[in-house]
Formats: structure tokens, sequence, C-alpha cells
């Protein structure tokens, strides 16, 4: 009998969920950046191995919110936690030990599904200076892979009988718009600095994939003006570099040209008006 179940990757901002997905599922779905709170909206990323398939959840960081977008991004965990079969609860190894995922998520209950402790970036920390985890945690690295297999096999384990939600070969349970309105927001993450990327919203506005190259259409939203002018930079620099990022991204996935007409609009105050937030497909209802 074949293996299938939902496992969501939670913890804190910046614990490596991203990264982890990425690297399980073999392609680059999850934005992955330096800066936390870059995992706004849950992506789902498929790997099916042998006799499993393991659906994988990247939510957004258990963060104490301050406007409504982080608000909408802690419910949107809660309910990937709430809705899993099983919990992958991340935490650094370098912070061992992991504070208790109920007390992070400030949960009044223990979740009904099992909660698998791993111990990420083991590649940070010297062996010799590794505290001793318990023989149920797992201790990994995304980047160099190690504890991969043993974190699949403890999950494995842990899958219900049932057979395949979705086609083997698939990778991913969203649209590509969604992987290009994200890809750009993560070029806007590596080449704005300070707080601006998180002024930063993306939306498809329009998607020809009969086109060759693909018509992409997509609009950068911003809070005020003098951020656009930031985004556009001197002579269109700063949104030229911004598309040509965004642009190599999409099309790694795609494995297609794409044409990337990309512009910049202001909206203000998006991340604490629920109109905005419903319209840039934030908000559930």
């Amino acid at each position: 009998m074949t293996r299938c179940g939902t496992i969501v990757l939670a913890g804190k901002p910046n614990v490596g969920k991203s990264t982890l997905l990425n690297a399980l599922v073999g392609e680059h779905l999850a934005i992955v950046s330096p800066k936390p709170q870059s995992t706004r909206l849950p992506v789902v990323g498929l790997l099916t191995k042998d006799d499993a398939q393991y659906i994988f959840t990247d939510s957004p960081g258990l963060l104490e919110p301050e406007y409504q977008l982080h608000e909408l991004m802690r419910a949107a965990a809660l309910r990937a936690i709430a809705d899993a079969e099983i919990i992958a609860y991340l935490h650094p190894l370098s912070e061992y030990p992991a504070p208790l995922l109920a007390t992070v998520a400030r949960l009044e209950n223990a979740p009904r599904a099992p909660i698998v402790t791993v111990y990420t970036k083991c590649d940070l920390v010297r062996p010799s200076a590794r505290p001793p985890a318990r023989p149920s945690d797992v201790v990994l690295s995304a980047i160099t892979r190690e504890g991969l297999d043993a974190f699949l096999e403890t999950l494995r384990a842990a899958l219900p009988e049932s057979p395949f939600h979705y086609d083997p070969d698939e990778l991913a349970t969203q649209p590509m718009r969604f992987f290009a309105a994200e890809f750009i927001r993560e070029a806007a993450f590596e080449l704005l600095h300070e707080e601006l990327p998180y002024s930063v919203a993306s939306e498809i506005d329009e998607f020809r994939e009969g086109a060759e190259p693909v018509y992409i259409r997509a609009v950068l939203y911003v809070e005020r003006d003098s951020q656009k002018g930031i985004v556009i930079g001197e002579g269109g620099r700063t949104i030229k570099a911004l598309g040509a990022a965004a642009r190599a991204k999409i099309e790694a996935l795609l494995g297609q040209r794409i044409f990337l007409d990309l512009h910049v609009k202001v909206m203000p105050k998006w991340r604490r008006d629920a109109l905005s937030l419903k319209r840039l497909g934030y908000a559930t209802s």
C-alpha cells in the first residue's frame, strides 16, 4: 500500500522552512531570503519517492503581528498547522533546545497531528559542538543535504496509508501565475534594502502562456510615492535589474523564455487595508 499525506513546515521566521522545501522537491519554489518574514502565503511542494508521496506546505513564520498583513500571515500558518497530518517543527540547531511549538504558536490546545522536531542549519554548527538531540528529533542541513534522507524516512513512517493525491511527476499545486508573482517579490527582497521589500507586493495582470516568449504583465505595488522612485531607480536602472532577476527565476521554473512587462504603482497603506489585502490575495474572505 502506498503512503501519502500533508506535512507542514512550521516554525518562527527565518528558521529555514523555504530553503528546506526547495531542497526536498529539488526545485526553487519558495522565496529564500536572509531577511525574515519573506513567506507571506503557504507554498505547497510535492515529492513522490518510491511508495510515498509527501505533500509539503511551507508556511509563513510564526511571528508577533505588527499590522494586518502579519495577522493574515500568522492565521495562514495556524491553518496549515491545524490541517496537516504531520507537523515538522523547525528550529535552528545553534539555538538548541527548541521551545514547545504550542508556546511559539500560542496554541490553546496541542495540535492533533504528530510533531517531528527538526533542527536546521546544522552545517553552521561544528560537529564537536552539536548538542545531543533526542533520538526522535531530526538534525539536518538543507544546504549540504545532511540528514535529508533520515528526515524523509521519519516522515514516511508517520504518513498514513493512502493512494497518491497527485501525479508523481508534479512538483507543486499552485499555478504558474502564483510563482511568477512570488519570484518578482523575491527579486525585490534581493535588490531592495532596509525595510522597503516589506512594503512591496506583486500582482500578475496578464499571463499569456500561448505566446512565444510567454508574455507576463506584472505590477509591483508600494505604499508611498517616494518608494516608487526608489524601486524604479535612476534612469529605470533598479526596475530593469529587478525585472531581469525575476525573469531568470520564472524562466528556470517554466522552462520557456518569457517577456516580463513590469510596472510600479502606489497602493497607500496596503499592508494595513483589508480591501487591498483581499485584492492582492492575502485575505481569504
